[in-house]
């Protein structure tokens, strides 16, 4: 049977491609069997699948789940809603290529009762005390596995709405691409009738659990050279939704 594999950020780089069809014997395989033929005909990936993440048709999975003729799976390293008659306040999730317009995006997560906006934006540094050095950053690139990316920072809002029930307005943003040092890299905003009411929460929570799970990497620039910065969160099944 034939499935589609994905592979992102270092893996990418490894192996030079982001996508390749694979050939495996028999009608059924497991996630794990994959990975085996992966690191059999592409010995140089070896050290990084054993540390990747997996999901199959954008959702995480495990060694043992089952792969199917015509999946789509897809490994990369740890990363750095609703609809119709039950969406009663406006949600947001989505990847940007252009810069972020701030106001744009507090005016979207704002209705009548909205009292209070709490929002939560990150910025391309260009310096970083780490280990009694300065490290410099010329430019990030960011890089997403798009549709499960924007599936997950729905999971996120969900998750949300479900801890801080009077939270209204959520919206989750993210740029993708080339940024420079001084540039908006995300935005959490996060609407509620008043400020005591669980905005400051979940736009907080909403920034950490999209570094869990939302999968997005970064690859800095410095004048040293490009290296992929990954995290070490690696999803459980209670991260499915």
């Amino acid at each position: 049977m034939e499935i589609k594999v994905l592979l992102f950020a270092t893996l990418k780089d490894i192996a030079g491609q982001s996508k390749l069809a694979l050939e495996l014997k028999g009608e059924t395989a497991t996630v794990a069997d994959v990975r085996q033929v992966l690191a059999t005909r592409y010995p140089e990936l070896s050290a990084n699948l054993d540390a990747a993440i997996a999901a199959v048709n954008e959702e995480y999975a495990f060694a043992e789940d089952a792969v199917k003729a015509g999946d789509t799976i897809a490994f990369f390293p740890p990363v750095s809603g609703g609809s119709g008659e039950q969406e009663v306040y406006p949600e947001i999730c989505r990847l940007a290529p252009e810069p972020i317009n701030h106001d744009e995006l507090v005016a979207a997560v704002t209705v009548p009762e909205t009292g209070a906006v709490c929002v939560f934006s990150g910025m391309v540094r260009g310096k970083t005390h780490k280990e009694a050095a300065m490290i410099e950053t010329e430019a990030l690139h960011y890089e997403a596995y798009e549709p499960m990316a924007v599936a997950k920072m729905r999971q996120v809002a969900a998750e949300i709405r479900e801890r801080w029930p009077l939270v209204q307005g959520i919206a989750i943003v993210q740029r993708v691409g080339k940024l420079e040092v001084g540039q908006n890299t995300i935005v959490i905003a996060c609407s509620s009738g008043h400020r005591d009411q669980g905005c400051f929460e979940a736009a907080r929570y909403g920034i950490d659990r999209l570094k869990e799970i939302v999968p997005v990497w970064k690859q800095e620039i410095s004048p040293d050279g490009t290296s992929w910065v990954e995290g070490h969160y690696m999803p459980t099944r209670d991260d499915r939704q």
